[in-house]
């Protein structure tokens, strides 16, 4: 098993708890509030691991570039949280509209990664991008 694998898939676990606990939440709080808690935590739970990192000694090298890069990244979050407590407010099954927000933010990511990073694709990565389009147009049929 590549030495990866085991970070991501749990990474993928707290994505979907993400994901999960942003359905249950849509039904009981207005998609802004939902929001700010959710980043607030969010926000606390990483102010903890820098102040962790601080207090060990850890080097942390920071730049300009990177950032605005963050900062950037934080605004798609933030925005994607946003939009999250709003679909599942409408009533969007979380059984439908989590593969579609996160498929299609994986096929999306993958097409800046070719477009703008240069980045290869064998046909086997090819192949598991056209499974996720097809995924969501199934999805998005239902």
């Amino acid at each position: 098993m590549l030495s990866w694998l085991p970070l991501a898939l749990l990474t993928a676990l707290c994505l979907a708890g993400y994901n999960f606990f942003i359905k249950l939440a849509a039904a009981h709080l207005p998609p802004a509030v939902g929001a700010v808690v959710l980043q607030v935590v969010a926000a606390g739970l990483g102010a903890a691991w820098l102040v962790r990192l601080k207090l060990l000694g850890q080097p942390l090298a920071v730049s300009g570039r990177g950032l605005g890069l963050a900062a950037l990244a934080g605004l798609s979050v933030g925005l994607a949280e946003i939009l999250t407590f709003v679909v599942f407010k409408r009533g969007v099954p979380a059984s439908t509209g989590t593969p579609v927000i996160v498929g299609g933010s994986v096929l999306l990511a993958a097409v800046l990664g070719l477009v703008v990073l240069r980045e290869g694709l064998t046909l086997a990565q090819a192949s598991g991008l056209g499974l996720i389009v097809a995924g969501i147009v199934l999805l998005a049929r239902g």
